[in-house]
């Protein structure tokens, strides 16, 4: 563990599939370009019991061949490195194969930074501000292990705004907007706007008279026919096929109908 005297960069090889983390401590990757802020991570995450750190890298590059080699459930990753950034270092996580249980948690200096939005797209679970106190980290880094997606609705919704507005709009955003349409039934469709809304699947199933686990087999469904990692790209499947707009994004849990 680098928080118990494992020096940057000398990984802690694991023999299991990446994201095997259940049945043990939260294995968990710190990326970031400034040591002593990966020093503060490593002491926060090293005091929690239920997690330790496996690895640490201070570019973009190092994180995805920490990565390939720790097999970590989680990394934190900052957006801006050198060498290779934080975007394109998730992307390359998430296109591995073999990376695929591998979640990453994106820290940003802002909220209003617009690469947020492009780290989702190329497969982040979620993102933090660099100034969140310790505890929310901690929760943080447990909720996305665990699979969900940490996405605060109120800079969610003003980062995509931001990115929509922008005049070049990414080409696979017309293809994402077609495939939602074309592959999803109405009833996906209403679901996938909850979604997009920053609904859970309790909210959903009450928005729409479903049971959460009949809410959660729709969003599972939703995700497999647009290969969706996770809930965060489906919030932007949301905002890009123009079911959700910015505008109702912070409104009631009305579905689009």
């Amino acid at each position: 563990m680098v928080g118990a005297g494992t020096a940057a960069g000398d990984p802690v090889p694991s023999d299991g599939p990446a994201g095997d983390g259940a049945d043990g401590p939260v294995r968990v990757l710190l990326a970031d370009d400034q040591t002593l802020v990966r020093a503060a991570f490593a002491m926060l995450v090293g005091s929690a019991r239920d997690m330790v750190v496996v690895g640490e890298a201070g570019t973009g590059r190092e994180a995805v061949a920490q990565t390939r080699a720790t097999r970590p459930d989680l990394v934190v990753m900052d957006v801006r490195m050198p060498d290779l950034d934080g975007i394109e270092a998730t992307r390359r996580i998430a296109a591995d194969p073999e990376l695929a249980g591998v979640r990453v948690l994106v820290l940003t200096t802002y909220d209003t930074d617009e690469h947020i939005v492009e780290a989702l797209r190329a497969g982040a679970s979620g993102f933090l501000v660099k100034d969140t106190r310790p505890a929310e980290l901690l929760d943080a880094i447990r909720t996305v292990a665990a699979g969900d997606a940490l996405l605060s609705p109120g800079p969610t919704a003003r980062l995509i705004a931001r990115v929509l507005r922008q005049p070049a709009v990414p080409p696979c955003a017309a293809e994402r907007a077609a495939d939602v349409f074309t592959a999803l039934s109405e009833r996906e469709q209403q679901v996938l706007t909850l979604v997009g809304r920053g609904l859970n699947n309790a909210e959903i199933g009450q928005a729409l008279n479903l049971s959460p686990l009949t809410a959660k087999t729709h969003v599972s469904r939703i995700m497999g026919k647009l290969a969706a990692r996770d809930r965060a790209q489906l919030v932007i499947a949301a905002y890009e096929s123009g079911l959700v707009t910015p505008a109702a994004a912070g409104g009631g849990p009305a579905p689009a109908g």
